[in-house]
């Protein structure tokens, strides 16, 4: 018999956690479950939104962190990207631009998922997404 698995919570590297927080938090939407502290200017958080969670964890401590981002560091979260189920992707699409998020609008993959895609602050992929059949906003 396989391992009893219930659900999944990646955990990614930030480079600025408050910048982070409001991206997921305040835009997102998703809640704060629990942090490594009070405030924002912590190094660890776990978000949940629905069934979807997810875990931001400082990149540096406090007293090694640059001043500005590794350009190559960025450049390596190109291979990661954060797929979340949204019915609604025109409503998202909206949401996300009216909070200064650049944002592709929807689009059908060929694998039927009408799609959206955008980056968080990190340069981390964002896909919202929900099956073509299932969609209560118009398909493309």
């Amino acid at each position: 018999m396989g391992l009893a698995i219930h659900g999944l919570c990646p955990l990614i590297q930030v480079f600025d956690m408050p910048t982070s927080l409001i991206f997921y938090r305040d835009v997102l939407g998703l809640e704060e479950v629990q942090k490594s502290g009070q405030g924002d200017q912590v190094d660890w958080a776990w978000l949940r939104h629905g069934t979807a969670e997810l875990m931001l964890n400082t990149a540096y401590e406090a007293d090694q962190r640059p001043a500005e981002p590794d350009p190559a560091r960025v450049a390596a979260h190109a291979d990661t990207a954060l797929f979340l189920g949204c019915r609604d992707l025109d409503a998202a699409h909206s949401h996300l631009i009216a909070h200064g998020v650049e944002a592709e609008p929807p689009k059908v993959a060929p694998y039927g998922m009408r799609q959206l895609y955008a980056k968080d602050p990190d340069g981390y992929g964002i896909c919202l997404q929900w099956p073509i059949g299932e969609t209560s906003s118009k398909a493309e």
